[in-house]
This record gives structure tokens, C-alpha cells and sequence, in this order.
């Protein structure tokens, strides 16, 4: 998810504006009841479905226009509810309007809906083949649990409702308690940039509500969910669509530490110990640490922590209080603090601050600590477990010794990210190890760099295995993501008329297409490399 250098927040309006207050009062209908809700997007499913492709792509750039041309009104309310600085939702903004568009630029070029056609073959190697051909096509409506750390790129207008849209399934958004004003007005501008583009009633609605959430994943007519946020709450959501009669797929982005390896040589290709220490702090201090790709470990070559020290505390010391986004996240982070603060053979290397308001508000500085391998073997969950918020952990460890490959699964058996700092020509089987180990337990493997950054790109992988995600195959950023709500279909020797266009000879809808011609099946396994 996007990093953008932390800002002391002040006190943010009371309102965005006089314009912005009247639009809330008179938006409060766009929200709905789980049961209509469910009820009008299984009436949109099918034509929605059915619309054209150009059109669809045409609905989705209108919201994207639609809701930067209301930045200024949408801004304002997400600084007062979120706490968050100003230029990061306005970036945050940006990004979702950017993800509308390129979703809008693959929904018209078709490539996603994967076309294979097996052309009809008499002299098929083993027995005649019929003519099959396959696609893929929307599950139908969605319930997406919107997210409380990004108020916009994971939320009502964010990356599942635009991969959702974007296949061609209505979207039921269940919205985050932290922002309930900011999520009403987002969602009035999608459902009237959608009207506008002439797409079905009931493409995009609002719920509110924990118990409206759970009613709306439990209804027959919904066909999947998906959801951002904490382990223990997508747990219970996924148990849910796993326990219905008819179970459901359940995309669930959860919890992640996304640990970063220092070898001995990664120090001098990382700059030096200033420069870590300068990209660590603020991977793990930006938007107070409220991201879920958080460097929540960094692993160094004992010895290294005594050079980190004080560029580290420099750093911390350097970045202002900023709000964490609700009370319940204060709550949170103040307990895991404590726990890890508690645990024996943890040492401060920037203590960090936390001053809780009347109203519950949490206002924090980076808290950085040190352990050696042992500890943290030793302490087990009460130092791995996530800390949500601007705290990590550096571990010493022997590179003599420590076979870090092994360690991987043990320790991080499912993460979003993982980093490997190493020598800008070190080659060696344990790096190869470490790398590959890296790679079976993590959605993104980086060489050098922090993992808080999350490009809006084709090739992007934002999931992992579990804890991660519920689901290792899939993404949530990216072109990808909308495979999620996605199946496949085949047409076996189907009349050219009764065909979706897309399947049709002639491919009147210019989709790329794989085709098996007949006669090919009696030289298969002759192509030499």
C-alpha cells in the first residue's frame, strides 16, 4: 500500500465544508439494509453481467472522474475521521482513481477473461474432440468489508469494489465504523457516477453495520466476499462463507510482519548503516504505522545493532506524534506495546510515546526494540504477533550459525511482503536458500528497498499465504485482483449464435484468444527447446 512521509496532523476541520455537511444530511438513503441490498444486486447481476464491455469500462472512468472531481469535498471529511495528513488521502485518492482507470483499460481489452478455443477434431490423438471453448465469467454479487487504514484505496470505492465492478459483479460495500461520514459521501458519488453511465440499480450499495455485514454474507443470493482488516475478524468471516449451505469464495487480506533479512554484506548495498536505519524508521513510522505492509521485523548480523543504534533513535526522534485512526486501534496498538515492551530480554532502542485524548485517540511515535534470536524463538506469539501501528522489532542474529532459510517458515509461515537486503554481488547457496524460502512464504520477495510502497500494476502481488491471506492464489492490488470474482465456463459444440461474443468465430469482441487447432494433439511432446 502506498508510503507517503509522515506529517504532524493537526487538528483537522469539524467539516469539510457547509457544502460537505448538507451533502451527508441529504445522502444518509444511499444507505440500505442487507436484505434489500442483496435483493436488488441479484436483479442487477444478470444484466449487469450481460453489459458490454466498452460500456462497463466507460462506468468505471466515470467514477474514477466522478470522484476526483469531488476531491475537495471528500478530503476534508477523511482528515477529520481518519486523522490521516492531508497530502496522504489526497494521494490515496489519486491511487484509486488511478485503479479505476487501468482496470477500465483492461476490462476493454479482454485479456483477463483467459478465451481458449479447441478447435473440433476428428483425428484427435485420443478419440474425436467436440468443439470447446472456455471463459471466464462473473460469480455474481459480492460483499466487500471495507477497510479502516486506507478511508479510499481500500475502501468504498477502493481496490475490491474496483476489481469486483470491473468483472462484472455488483458490489454490496459494508462500511468501516471509522469512517461512516466519509463512506457516505464516497458511496453517493459511485452510485450516481454508475446511474449516469446507465449501469443497473443495484450495481453498488452501501450497508452499515456489523450485523448487516454478517446477514449479507450469510444470504443465498451472494455469491463471494471479500474483506481487509484484522486475523481474528476475516477469520470469522471466511468460517462464515465456508459454513453456509452452499459455501462461498472468501478473499480475505489479514494480518502481516513482512520481515526484512540483512545478510553481512547488505549492509554497504543497503548505504550504510544511516541509510537503513533513515528507510527504516520511516517504513515503519509512515501514516503512524498503520500499513499493512509495515517492516514489523528487521534481522541483522550481530554486531550490526551497535551501528544502528543511534541513526535509528535519530530517526524516531525526529518523527512527530500523529493520530492513530480510531480508538480501537489505540486500544490495540497500546496493548501490544505493552506485551512486547514486557517481555524479558527486549531492550528499547527508541522508546516511543503514546498520549491517549478524552475521547480515546491515540497519539504515538515510532517504538523500536531489539532482541536476539533467542529471545524471539523463545518469546514466540508475544513478539511475533502483528503490532498495528509505528513498533518493530530488530533481531540479532549469527550469521555463522543461524540457518535464516529455516527460520523463514518457522517463524513467518504467511506474509505479504518479505525483503532481503545482500551484498550487490553476494552469491551463495544459503542466499539462494533464503531467497527460495522467502518465496514460498511471501506474496512479494524484494531486494532492497522497504515493502510500505505497493505499485497499482499488471504484474503486482499483494496477498500471501496464511496468516496473510485466506486465499495464497489470489491478489488484491493489481490487474490480477479480479480474477477473484471470476469462474470458468466451457461451450462444448455450441451453434456460433448461442456463443457470448467474446467465444464467437470471427471474434467480433478482438478478445486475444488461445486456440488448439485440430491436427495438433498427434505431435504433441515433439517441440524441442
Amino acid at each position: 500500500m502506498t508510503h507517503s512521509p509522515l506529517d504532524t496532523t493537526p487538528d483537522a476541520p469539524e467539516a469539510g465544508s457547509a457544502d460537505a455537511a448538507t451533502q451527508v444530511t441529504e445522502e444518509q438513503s444511499v444507505v440500505t439494509s442487507a436484505a434489500d441490498a442483496a435483493a436488488r444486486a441479484h436483479a442487477a447481476s444478470t444484466p449487469f453481467a450481460l453489459t458490454d464491455r466498452a460500456a462497463r469500462a466507460d462506468a468505471l472512468l466515470a467514477v474514477a472522474d466522478a470522484l476526483a472531481a469531488d476531491a475537495d469535498t471528500l478530503v476534508p471529511v477523511g482528515l477529520r475521521e481518519t486523522g490521516l495528513a492531508e497530502a496522504r488521502l489526497r494521494g490515496e485518492l489519486n491511487r484509486t482513481v488511478v485503479q479505476l482507470r487501468l482496470f477500465a483499460d483492461t476490462v476493454r481489452a479482454g485479456d483477463y477473461l483467459d478465451v481458449r478455443i479447441d478447435e473440433a477434431d476428428p483425428g484427435f490423438a485420443l478419440g474425436a474432440r467436440p468443439d470447446l471453448r472456455r471463459y471466464l465469467v462473473p460469480v455474481g454479487p459480492v460483499v466487500n468489508f471495507a477497510a479502516s487504514n486506507f478511508p479510499f484505496a481500500f475502501s468504498v470505492a477502493g481496490g475490491d469494489t474496483a476489481a469486483a465492478l470491473a468483472a462484472g459483479c455488483p458490489v454490496i460495500l459494508k462500511a468501516h465504523p471509522g469512517h461512516p461520514e466519509l463512506s457516505r459521501l464516497t458511496a453517493q458519488v459511485v452510485v450516481r457516477a454508475l446511474a449516469e453511465a446507465g449501469m443497473p440499480d443495484g450495481t453498488f450499495q452501501l450497508i452499515e453495520g456489523q450485523d448487516a455485514g454478517i446477514e449479507a454474507l450469510r444470504d443465498p443470493r451472494v455469491a463471494a466476499g471479500s474483506f481487509t482488516g484484522s486475523l481474528g475478524a476475516g477469520r470469522a468471516l471466511a468460517d462464515i462463507a465456508a459454513s453456509r449451505p452452499a459455501p462461498i469464495p472468501f478473499f480475505g487480506e489479514l494480518g502481516s510482519v513482512n520481515p526484512v533479512f540483512v545478510t553481512a554484506d547488505g549492509l554497504v548495498s543497503a548505504g550504510g548503516a544511516d541509510a537503513l536505519a533513515a528507510g527504516f524508521v520511516a517504513s515503519v513510522s509512515g501514516s503512524a504505522g498503520q500499513l499493512c505492509t509495515k517492516p514489523g521485523f528487521l534481522f541483522v548480523p550481530t554486531g550490526t545493532l551497535a551501528q544502528l543504534d543511534a541513526p535509528i533513535r535519530e530517526a524516531a526522534e525526529g518523527v512527530a506524534a500523529h493520530r492513530l485512526l480510531y480508538p480501537k486501534i489505540t486500544s490495540g496498538y497500546v496493548e501490544r506495546r505493552d506485551t512486547i515492551l514486557g517481555v524479558e530480554g527486549v531492550r528499547p532502542v527508541a522508546a516511543g510515546t503514546v498520549e491517549v485524548d478524552d475521547d480515546g485517540h491515540g497519539w504515538v511515535t515510532p517504538t523500536i526494540v531489539s532482541v536476539d534470536l533467542d529471545t524471539l524463538l523463545s518469546a514466540g506469539e508475544d513478539l511475533l504477533d502483528e503490532a498495528f501501528g509505528p513498533l518493530s522489532i530488530v533481531v540479532e542474529y549469527d550469521p555463522a550459525t543461524t540457518d535464516l532459510a529455516a527460520l523463514v517458515p518457522e517463524l513467518f509461515p504467511g506474509s505479504l511482503t518479505a525483503t532481503v537486503y545482500a551484498g550487490d554481488t553476494e552469491q551463495s547457496d544459503d542466499l539462494d536458500r533464503l531467497v527460495f524460502a522467502l518465496s514460498r512464504h511471501a506474496g512479494r520477495v524484494l531486494f532492497g528497498g522497504w515493502p510500505t510502497g505497493v505499485a497499482v500494476t499488471p504484474a503486482m502481488q499483494h496477498g500471501g499465504p496464511w496468516p496473510a491471506t485466506t486465499n495464497d492464489s489470489s491478489t488484491s492490488v493489481g490487474t490480477a485482483a479480479l480474477l477473484r470474482f471470476l469462474r470458468p465456463v466451457a461451450f462444448q459444440s455450441a451453434p456460433d449464435r448461442m456463443l457470448p461474443p467474446e467465444l464467437r468465430d470471427g471474434n467480433p469482441s478482438s478478445v486475444p484468444r488461445a486456440t488448439a487447432p485440430a491436427g495438433e494433439s498427434t505431435s504433441w511432446g515433439s517441440t524441442s527447446v
